[in-house]
């Protein structure tokens, strides 16, 4: 069955194991056993989620698009229909530039700032009501919605042709089923499904990257931490199981952490294999395990304003809280923000005191999927809830409010995303994560003075080796 959409909002429906009741109602000996053995294999799997039906998995590319989002535009127009995105760039692209706007001719429709923010309260999250009523110059230059994330048609049929095989399992913390599709639940029946999707998203089978972050100072000072990295995706690897990816990345600068460097391997069965992890000091030469380089472990290089598992705006096991599904609505996110990777632009344009330069942001409106974590019972972790919007089109993670163990909220999470023709994906273009308590941010991902990001370039498993770490680091 379709989920129900009232007034922007749309409730997940209700899953329950098929069979299960009919199974408690049967009479006799038979009928208790295979009672008895569903509940045993429940509690062993914690695969208690309903598989979308052949109905939901039909709709796939034609009223939903290939991903699972809704195809048609919202009742007033404000939200277009999706009709494919970008698959090709625009005339004249050169990647050494950055990104051709291929909206540069749009003018903004309106612009949110603290006078009027409650006029659009309802489109708004509480983390951007929050920046409005503290910040000035945080402003949102809110611009034609344009759904223009697009991804290769051999990702649609896997998508397609995985529905409804793939499952969760062990309360959500395992995925199984997955061969190479990149959106396992295309039409989720719970947050930890919702969440998955973003974590397996299509980044292309590899990416190279050199970034930048910036830990921002109260007076707007900043030093960049500037990084490489190399990613090698599960949909890259052909003959190597339960891999979602092999992560390597080599710090260059400040000096006081260049030549460290860290290798970290994600599995798809975070219950089977959690997270390997290893790091490189220079000053000793060895290479050392680093079972800490995980959940709330501060990050290297942002000054203690983000953790591990805040990089690539959610990332890691999701064993250490409970996700629900709160629906969709329609909000004004940061999308379609090329102009933040023109290579004409220096980091002192982008990087300002208290927040990033609005004037360089692009808001749209659009409907987003709505998940809550809250921490579970006898786990820690220095958030006590997260609530994050993934864009339909893409399941990019958009916007993220994390709240501290009081409730209070904590942080506020952008993602400045854009379409990357090389993909083609919808990917990362910058990142801003505001301390409301510290009053500081930290900006990650921009690469104006980098080299261009690099999508499915030739890699090795060999090159994802603990050898390979320390080789890389020499």
């Amino acid at each position: 069955m379709a989920a129900h959409t009232t007034a922007g909002r749309c409730d997940p429906p209700g899953a329950t194991p098929a069979g299960w009741t009919r199974a408690r109602a049967r009479a006799g000996l038979t009928g208790a056993l295979a009672a008895l053995t569903a509940l045993a294999l429940l509690i062993v799997t914690g695969a208690v989620q309903a598989r979308p039906t052949a109905e939901e998995i039909e709709r796939l590319g034609k009223d939903l698009t290939p991903l699972g989002a809704e195809r048609a535009g919202n009742k007033d127009g404000s939200i277009p229909a999706w009709e494919g995105g970008i698959t090709k760039p625009p005339a004249g692209y050169d990647a050494s530039k950055g990104l051709t706007d291929p909206f540069a001719a749009d003018k903004p429709l309106y612009t949110v700032n603290a006078g009027n923010a409650d006029q659009y309260k309802d489109k708004l999250t509480p983390g951007q009501l929050a920046l409005l009523k503290r910040y000035p110059g945080y402003t949102l230059a809110v611009y034609p919605t344009r759904r223009s994330a697009a991804f290769p048609e051999s990702i649609y049929a896997a998508v397609k042709a995985e529905a409804g095989k793939i499952e969760t399992a062990n309360d959500g913390n395992s995925v199984v089923g997955v061969v190479g599709s990149t959106v396992p639940f295309p039409v989720p029946k719970s947050g930890v499904e919702a969440i998955w999707n973003h974590a397996f998203r299509y980044r292309g089978g590899t990416l190279v990257r050199n970034t930048t972050e910036f830990p921002v100072q109260a007076n707007g000072s900043f030093t960049p931490v500037r990084r490489y990295e190399e990613t090698i995706f599960g949909n890259g690897l052909k003959d190597v199981p339960n891999v979602l990816f092999y992560f390597r990345t080599n710090y260059l600068a400040p000096s006081s952490i260049a030549g460290e460097a860290l290798l970290a391997h994600d599995f798809i069965d975070q219950v089977k294999q959690p997270r390997a992890a290893w790091v490189y000091n220079p000053g000793t030469r060895r290479v050392l395990r680093a079972p800490h380089v995980a959940y709330d472990t501060p990050r290297t290089g942002t000054d203690g304003l983000s953790t591990v598992d805040d990089y690539d705006a959610f990332n890691g096991s999701p064993d250490r809280f409970e996700w629900k599904l709160l629906g969709k609505r329609e909000l004004i996110v940061s999308y379609n923000n090329s102009r933040l990777t023109d290579k004409k632009l220096k980091y002192s344009d982008i990087i300002q005191a208290a927040t990033m330069n609005q004037q360089l942001v692009r808001y749209e409106l659009h409907r987003v999927w709505v998940v809550e974590a809250t921490l579970r019972p006898g786990k820690s972790h220095v958030y006590g809830k997260r609530v994050y919007y993934l864009d339909e089109d893409s399941w990019q993670i958009v916007h993220g409010d994390l709240y501290d163990g009081r409730g209070e909220l904590w942080r506020v999470l952008e993602v400045h995303g854009a379409q990357f023709y090389d993909g083609p994906a919808y990917f990362i273009a910058g990142t801003a994560q505001y301390d409301l308590q510290a009053r500081r941010y930290v900006s990650s991902g921009l690469t104006n003075e980098e080299k261009p990001i690099r999508f499915n370039v030739p890699m090795k498993v060999a090159d994802f080796s603990a050898d390979a770490l320390r080789r890389s680091s020499n």
